[in-house]
């Protein structure tokens, strides 16, 4: 059988090592795990292009959206959230969810955060709509979400209103010093900004929990500046480790294990120094 990770960029991605981990673990012999660069408008045509050999796909950036229009079925979480992260072929038919919900959570109680007063989100793609989601099955209703352009914010604001919450959302990260000010005595932030868009931000300190979804380069320079401040900070690794658990899951019907999955994390990020 086989299964990969797409998106753009995906040169980066540590998803092969987790998910050949964690068939050798299983002793799936047979099963085989690739990297495929993939922008939003190819995703249709290299799905129709699969064959029956296929058990499923691992979805980052930018295609976490168009996966449902893809799909053939969503699951209850990938519809309310308007994202997902995975695709499972069964029976000839695509299946959509999202893990990255389960893997946002896993990761802010691994850090000590389990729901606090006040959330700050940068960034609207589908990540953050994981976040909103996440933060909502912790109880955090007072969220605060950072972007550029309001103009693109329709679908996370279609998420929110989904979810249950209500979200304040401001234009802020177009001013670095206003988009600090916002993030001063947060409980937890979540930063789900590509590339080096969150470099320039501070304000995070000794009670803030920060997630930066970036792992490669790591440590960026938000998050180092954070734990300088005292933050408590983790890195979109651990984020990655929980969301393929459960891919791995629902691609093999197995569970993930996380163990040897870790470990092979582990030495994968060792080996690139």
């Amino acid at each position: 059988m086989r299964a990969a990770v797409l998106g753009s960029p995906i040169a980066h991605s540590l998803s092969p090592v987790l998910h050949l981990a964690a068939y050798r673990a299983l002793e799936l012999t047979d099963w085989d795990y690739e990297k495929h660069e993939c922008v939003e408008a190819g995703l249709a045509g290299f799905v129709a292009g699969l064959g029956p050999d296929w058990a499923g796909l691992s979805l980052t950036m930018p295609l976490k959206r168009v996966a449902l229009e893809v799909a053939e079925e969503i699951s209850p979480l990938a519809a309310v959230t308007g994202a997902a992260n995975t695709l499972v072929f069964t029976n000839g038919r695509r299946y959509a969810d999202n893990t990255d919900v389960a893997g946002i959570i896993g990761t802010l109680r691994g850090a000590g955060f389990d729901g606090g007063d006040r959330a700050v989100v940068l960034g609207a793609g589908g990540t953050a709509q994981a976040a909103l989601a996440a933060l909502r099955e912790m109880g955090v209703v007072d969220i605060e979400v950072l972007v550029r352009s309001l103009g693109r914010t329709g679908e996370l604001s279609a998420t929110a209103e989904r979810i249950g919450v209500s979200p304040r959302v401001s234009d802020a990260l177009v001013d670095p010093d206003r988009a600090s000010a916002v993030l001063e005595g947060a409980d937890v932030v979540i930063s789900t900004l590509p590339g080096t868009a969150a470099d320039p931000l501070r304000g995070a300190g000794p009670k803030t929990v920060l997630l930066d979804v970036i792992y490669a380069p790591w440590p960026t320079p938000f998050a180092a500046a954070a734990a300088a401040a005292g933050a408590r900070v983790c890195s979109g690794l651990e984020v990655l480790l929980q969301q393929a658990v459960g891919q791995v899951e629902l691609m093999t019907g197995r569970p993930g294990p996380i163990v040897e999955m870790r470990a092979a994390l582990d030495a994968a990020v060792a080996a690139r120094g």
